[in-house]
């Protein structure tokens, strides 16, 4: 066998190695773990703090942690049986149930979400996370605790700030998905403008862009 025959033959029997691209599901085959895995760091934070004032700050208490700015910002520890920033007081076993089936649904969703949205996968880990944290107080103590006292703000904790982090961020998914859904239908109606010789009603239609 010549030496050209033997090449050929020995690359036929090698593994041809595939130049298509990956798969999403391979790619992206933990994204839905983000979820949980932020939902959990978000309520060791939460524990964590709150543990942190409720040993070391009587009730009702307030440190200034910088001195000078107690006026715009102290750490107070205080307690609520309502929401977030301590609104609808007294409701803890109506919250806590409802809580609870929103958390259930935010994992149902987050399993039959499709893959390759990671960022509405942060925002809705960071609410569960949140919405979690406040729930282990509501069942082990009967109360909330609050620490981040900025004067006119009404107290909150860590899991108040992620829940409202994920529903802003969560606003700000939505405000682009819309945005782009308006986009494509401008250019959709565009295109048909052009079939139908009547373009001329997108005088702002910028050709780049569909390049």
């Amino acid at each position: 066998m010549s030496k050209t025959s033997k090449t050929i033959s020995e690359a036929r029997s090698q593994p041809q190695q595939s130049t298509e691209p990956q798969e999403p599901a391979v790619i992206w085959r933990h994204e839905r773990w983000i979820l949980y895995i932020l939902a959990v760091l978000v309520i060791i934070l939460d524990q964590y703090t709150k543990e942190i004032v409720r040993t070391n700050m009587p009730l009702y208490t307030s440190w200034a942690p910088i001195p000078g700015i107690e006026n715009f910002f102290q750490i107070t520890h205080t307690t609520n049986t309502g929401v977030a920033f301590g609104l609808f007081q007294n409701g803890n076993t109506i919250f806590a149930i409802f809580v609870s089936l929103i958390s259930i649904g935010i994992v149902v969703f987050n399993q039959r979400l499709s893959l390759g949205n990671l960022l509405l996968r942060v925002a809705l880990g960071l609410q569960l996370g949140g919405a979690l944290g406040n729930l282990i107080d509501r069942v082990t103590q009967g109360y909330v605790t609050d620490f981040l006292d900025f004067g006119l703000w009404p107290v909150f904790n860590v899991a108040d700030m992620a829940v409202v982090s994920g529903v802003i961020l969560l606003a700000f998914i939505m405000l682009q998905e819309d945005r782009r859904e308006r986009a494509q239908q401008q250019e959709e109606a565009y295109q048909a403008s052009k079939l139908s010789g009547s373009a001329a009603d997108f005088p702002e239609h910028d050709e780049s862009s569909t390049a």
